[in-house]
């Protein structure tokens, strides 16, 4: 009489959805995303879908509502709200996608030769990075701000700086974590140089948290430099900026709200379009995610 056969209990492990089937699953991604990608695309073509041109006045049709003629109304010199608002998105996004790739560049060259060298160069990264950390983030751009001046290159510079800590802790971090994994023994083991150790086998596993903290920073970025222009220490008028638009609208907030409400909108939605998806990477990338 033969055995009964032995029946292996088969092990169903749970499938683990890909992070871009999980980041568009997010309605709030999707919007953000929609949002983000119709600004982006009215500031590259706005030369060719704007009725006007930004300086473009009409003193008869000061601080107008909306019309058939200016969709959004016009501002107290009679320019098209809507013009002005498509050629400002150039500026703001321009300053604020440019100042945080400036500051995370910077903030993950200083964490990866903090974590991997360690001791004095640690010592004096850290140092840099926790005196910059002291100081609220608008309060550092002012400071920055009131020593090199204003104007667009140099907001740039300011708002990059103080991010620059935000970026060099989380990598530093990373690599204090990583630098010691079986695959960094092994590449230095087969002769790999410290650079390749660095940027290739360490930096490589950091990237997609690098991503997600800077997609978060983008808001923060995008509502200093609004900051900055709204006192007058960023971009100035007549260059088209929301900031400083919200800045001028509201000494003609009794006779026009547009000037300050269309500008203040379009600040606001951008700034929140890039915290949902931000929020949305976040979950879609990390890895103990299985839905």
């Amino acid at each position: 009489m033969s055995a009964a056969p032995e029946l292996a209990a088969e092990v169903v492990l749970p499938r683990r959805a890909s992070p871009w089937r999980r980041l568009w699953r997010n309605p709030w991604a999707v919007a953000g995303t929609i949002f983000l990608t119709i600004v982006v695309l009215a500031a590259l073509l706005a030369p060719v879908i704007s009725p006007y041109t930004p300086d473009h006045q009409d003193l008869f049709n000061r601080l107008t509502g909306p019309s058939p003629t200016h969709l959004l109304g016009t501002d107290e010199l009679g320019r098209d709200l809507l013009t002005r608002l498509i050629y400002g998105a150039r500026i703001t996004l321009v300053l604020g996608v440019g100042s945080t790739l400036l500051g995370a560049t910077v903030g993950v060259i200083l964490g990866v030769v903090s974590g991997f060298y360690g001791g004095a160069t640690d010592a004096v990264v850290t140092f840099i990075i926790d005196t910059l950390m002291c100081f609220p983030g608008l309060l550092l751009a002012l400071l920055i701000i009131g020593v090199l001046g204003s104007g667009t290159r140099n907001v740039l510079i300011a708002i990059a700086i103080y991010q620059i800590p935000t970026f060099g802790r989380l990598v530093r971090g990373n690599v204090l974590s990583l630098r010691e994994r079986d695959y960094v023994e092994a590449a230095r083991a087969a002769g790999a140089g410290s650079l390749r150790q660095m940027f290739v086998h360490v930096l490589r596993n950091s990237w997609s948290t690098i991503i997600v903290v800077g997609t978060l920073s983008l808001p923060g970025a995008i509502l200093t430099e609004a900051a900055l222009s709204f006192l007058g220490l960023g971009v100035r008028p007549p260059t088209p900026e929301w900031g400083s638009m919200v800045s001028t609208g509201q000494s003609y907030m009794n006779q026009s709200v547009g000037e300050v409400l269309f500008p203040g909108l379009a600040i606001f939605f951008t700034a929140l379009s890039f915290n949902f998806l931000g929020d949305a990477l976040s979950d879609a990338l990390d890895p103990k995610r299985i839905d």
